[in-house]
């Protein structure tokens, strides 16, 4: 076995410390600009054109790198930034990143913020603030946690208790349960027409036209009712896709006015050639001085107006038609009229008077 000298092995160490210093220490003529708050990294410095001509494995290599460098140079600021355990001693460690120099523009818009209901207003008028309650409380008469509203709920429902009380000047002969019973209904009825007066504000407010009112006193027509249960089927996030219907209730056809749909988006990672060839083609059509021409609107706009101009020379030749039938009537009357005459005069005798046909006697 060959004698390993000690020179060779601290030789060979120090080279693997010189490799491990180099793959974290990055050098540019010029200094990259930072925004940590967007973990975005600039670089001035230009590429090598002769590494990026044509495409193969060496400008791939070469891109590789790059990205490898100003990566490692953006990852580098940021474990100069004060970081912190997040969740305690023993959790992860995270850095806080300053605010953001650049203003990014959006793929998508905002979310449009939702209107508030009445409840909200009220309180907003009021100064009420929301108070984080918690959802399980102690049960005396049970002896353990129960929810504090819903099924099971602490303290029970007073409907389907063993025991009423009859409040202070009721009727003793009312029977409780039954009033306790008919007030839940009333509370539900009452709770699910503020549920479909608030999501009918939120269409309206979604909608330019603004839709009818809700009725409150529960005399609403058909119409109204078939609204409401429109609009309370596609407040669910699948649109009502997968919402139960009512025994009697008709299959709705899809609607083709888009009505109801969401608003789809082209994907952030895709083709990038559509893309590109999509974008030249919109720079084309706004530099082209030349009008663009659709053919399906012109042939349509053409048809509306020859029917237009047919059902106007329709109408206009109805009209004298009209105009005919009436002047031959009157003529037809008029002449009916001079005929009558002429046949009374002629059978009227001669002589004039009445008494010219009497013969005189002898």
């Amino acid at each position: 076995m060959a004698a390993v000298r000690v020179e060779e092995v601290l030789a060979a160490a120090e080279e693997q410390e010189a490799e491990k210093r180099r793959s974290v220490t990055v050098e540019k003529e010029l200094e990259l600009e930072f925004d940590l708050g967007n973990l975005l990294a600039l670089d001035r410095n230009p590429p090598p054109a002769a590494g990026l001509r044509g495409a193969g494995p060496r400008r791939e290599a070469l891109l590789r790198a790059l990205a490898r460098d100003n990566t490692q140079l953006l990852v580098a600021r940021l474990w100069e930034l004060p970081a912190e355990r997040a969740g305690g001693p023993g959790g992860p460690l995270a850095a806080r990143l300053p605010e953001p120099a650049f203003r990014l523009p959006r793929e998508k818009p905002p979310p449009r913020p939702r209107p508030p209901t009445r409840w909200e207003q009220f309180a907003r008028l009021k100064g009420i603030r929301r108070r984080k309650r918690t959802s399980l409380v102690w049960d005396e008469q049970a002896r353990e946690w129960r929810r504090r509203w819903g099924y099971r709920r602490a303290g029970g429902d007073p409907a389907r208790a063993w025991l009423a009380e009859v409040p202070e000047g009721a009727d003793p002969q009312e029977d409780q349960f039954a009033r306790l019973r008919r007030e839940k209904r009333e509370r539900v009825a009452r709770n699910e027409l503020n549920r479909l007066r608030n999501l009918a504000r939120a269409h309206r407010a979604g909608t330019a036209v603004p839709a009818a009112p809700l009725h409150p006193t529960g005399h609403q027509s058909r119409e109204e009712l078939a609204r409401v249960t429109r609009v309370a089927r596609v407040s669910t996030a699948s649109l009502g896709r997968f919402q139960p219907r009512l025994p009697k209730e008709p299959a709705e056809p899809p609607s083709r006015g888009g009505g109801g749909r969401k608003r789809r988006f082209e994907p952030l990672l895709g083709n990038l050639a559509a893309e590109r060839s999509r974008q030249l083609e919109l720079l084309r059509d706004m530099g082209s001085k030349k009008p663009v021409l659709d053919i399906t609107r012109a042939v349509n706009k053409q048809l509306r107006q020859e029917e237009a101009e047919a059902a106007a020379a329709k109408g206009k030749k109805q009209s004298q038609r009209g105009k005919r039938g009436r002047r031959q009537q009157r003529a037809g009357r008029s002449s009916k009229k001079s005929g009558a005459r002429r046949q009374q005069q002629q059978q009227r005798p001669a002589g004039g008077g009445t008494g010219g046909s009497r013969k005189k006697k002898a």
